[in-house]
């Protein structure tokens, strides 16, 4: 029989950061661009509080 392989985990608190993906209307065509950003998770409520329109 063959082996099955085995993906390893890496050891640690797992993900640190989180994507955070901003709907910005722009002013000269009036359409919707997605920024996206990688955040630290400390800093989530953080950016959500102060990037509001």
């Amino acid at each position: 029989m063959a082996k099955k392989a085995v993906a390893t985990f890496k050891k640690g608190d797992g993900r640190t950061y989180s994507k955070v993906i901003k709907m910005v209307k722009s002013p000269k065509t009036g359409a919707y661009i997605f920024q996206e950003e990688m955040i630290p998770n400390e800093a989530v409520k953080d950016y959500s509080r102060n990037n509001r329109a």
